[in-house]
């Protein structure tokens, strides 16, 4: 199970000062009033940014683990949610899709993977920015679905740690890349009304 780590570092911060060794996890979240044999069990590995780990512990008699993902991490995503956001608004602001990959991409990575990684990722964020808009309709009345107006509706640089900030409370419940719900939610008429509308990507220059 996932929980929140509540901090303010960056990712890079989170690793130059190898920030999960200050993590607490004061009680097991299956035995708030004790009884059970809740203890630290090591350190799992994130795979961007190097060297990042994430501190776990362990309820034996609930047999479960439960790790504390800093603030500055998208949820079952590789990296930062300020670089998903900065992926997200390239996206958002590109011709198609198919340009904002062929941006995005390194050398390494093919076209069509290019826009499989970015695709991903934009629908993921997109959704859950729906679901916020019915979670918090006040502060973020008027909205649109995107990365853009909710930054103006709550008049900050970066949005998505905010969101992680303003919906603690729901974090079990809401999908990742802002919270730790197991699997994601499956109602796919939802989804499409919700989803960014880029259009189709224009069909490949002929040689």
């Amino acid at each position: 199970m996932q929980l929140r780590f509540k901090t303010a570092v960056s990712s890079r911060e989170y690793v130059s000062q190898q920030a999960w060794r200050s993590a607490v996890l004061e009680r097991c979240p299956l035995h708030p009033n004790g009884g059970c044999s809740f203890e630290r069990h090591g350190t799992y590995a994130r795979v961007d940014p190097p060297g990042a780990r994430v501190p776990r512990w362990y309820c034996p008699e609930g047999h479960c683990t439960f790790s504390l993902l800093a603030d500055c991490f998208a949820s079952r995503l590789t990296g930062s949610l300020i670089h998903l956001e900065q992926v997200v608004e390239q996206v958002e602001q590109a011709e198609s899709l198919q340009v904002a990959a062929d941006r995005i991409r390194t050398d390494d990575i093919c076209l069509p993977g290019a826009i499989r990684w970015a695709r991903r990722r934009i629908q993921q964020v997109h959704v859950i920015l729906g679901i916020l808009l019915n979670l918090m309709p006040k502060p973020l009345s008027g909205c649109q679905p995107t990365v853009t107006d909710f930054r103006q509706c709550l008049n900050v640089k970066w949005v998505l740690p905010q969101l992680r900030e303003l919906a603690a409370a729901h974090l079990a419940a809401l999908p990742s890349p802002i919270g730790f719900a197991s699997r994601p939610l499956h109602n796919h008429d939802h989804s499409r009304q919700i989803q960014h509308d880029k259009g189709p990507d224009p069909p490949p220059r002929m040689s």
